[in-house]
């Protein structure tokens, strides 16, 4: 990875142009190189985001690369956000049959045109999305990236921090599995300011008594919150793929929820779903092993099996 830091962005809907806004806002990339099918879409953020550079941290190169796939080869990180969100407005599967078909016109004439970076992919189905590029390609599993639960994670931290009254970055919760309905709260594993929860409920049973349903809920469909209210989601999903992107460009060893190639973790093997990640320069170094409960284990099974079932539904695979 070179001293210029260089990240390709694939779609320039709601959630790429956002992404490529907190890549300039938060001064994490130093080149962005843009794609998108629509010519007329692309022509426009490419200039309402160079319009924004005086006002950034720091200038950034912006180029305006069609929809040349190959483009982004020279790239540290490309951000797949090619979807279509009507389709995900009725569910997260909606999207798949258009944005599983879509990794086929673009991931082999990237790859074959010598990428060798790293994959943050945000395109739903998130795990299904991200199983294609390395079905298709044979890529380096461990530099394919699905954003996954990191945003339902976030979304969790956010509802245990109203809950609780704790800012949501001394909350440690995640939601895991499939980024979709499936996906469930590690509750075992929850702990704020290191203290497990089961401790504080323990001590203070009257201000821990919220009910862990709902919370948990409020992980799992807040985005719909969101998306019913505005036929989108963009700036939480855009600073999770912003957040991943950073912990590669920079090298940091950083703990996401995030998808990552199965390979035996409770049981499972051969999709991407999310566990905790280690994520550094060269993609997903290590995933955590949690001790996770019997009942908790029986949910993440189940939740890869609603991806397999995702997977089955595409003829081509």
């Amino acid at each position: 990875m070179g001293m210029v830091k260089r990240v390709g962005i694939l779609g320039q809907g709601h959630v790429g142009a956002h992404v490529a806004y907190s890549l300039i806002m938060q001064g994490i990339a130093d080149e962005l190189v843009l794609v998108d099918v629509k010519e007329d879409k692309l022509r426009a953020e490419v200039q309402d985001l160079r319009d924004s550079l005086s006002f950034a941290p720091h200038t950034v190169q912006i180029e305006n690369a069609g929809a040349d796939y190959a483009a982004l080869a020279s790239c540290d990180v490309i951000v797949n956000a090619a979807g279509h969100v009507k389709e995900a407005l009725v569910n997260r599967d909606g999207e798949l049959q258009v944005t599983a078909a879509e990794v086929r016109t673009f991931a082999n004439a990237i790859v074959d045109a010598g990428f060798d970076g790293v994959w943050v992919s945000v395109a739903n189905p998130c795990d299904v999305v991200a199983t294609a590029i390395w079905h298709l390609t044979g890529y380096d599993p461990k530099r394919i990236i699905g954003t996954g639960t990191a945003l339902d994670s976030a979304r969790l931290r956010c509802a245990l921090s109203q809950a609780t009254g704790y800012e949501q970055g001394s909350i440690g919760a995640y939601m895991l599995g499939e980024h979709g309905f499936s996906q469930f709260a590690a509750w075992s594993q929850v702990n704020i300011g290191g203290k497990p929860l089961a401790e504080w409920e323990a001590e203070q049973p009257e201000r821990f008594s919220f009910s862990h349903e709902d919370i948990e809920e409020q992980g799992r469909m807040n985005g719909y919150v969101v998306a019913n209210g505005k036929n989108c989601t963009e700036y939480g999903v855009a600073n999770a793929a912003a957040r991943i992107t950073r912990a590669v460009l920079s090298n940091e060893h950083t703990i996401f929820a995030c998808s990552t190639q199965l390979t035996g973790e409770y049981g499972q093997e051969g999709i991407w779903a999310s566990l905790p990640c280690c994520v550094g320069a060269r993609g997903v170094e290590e995933v955590i092993h949690l001790d996770l409960t019997e009942h908790e284990q029986e949910l993440f099974a189940a939740s890869c099996d609603h991806i397999r079932g995702n997977i089955a539904q595409l003829a081509w695979w």
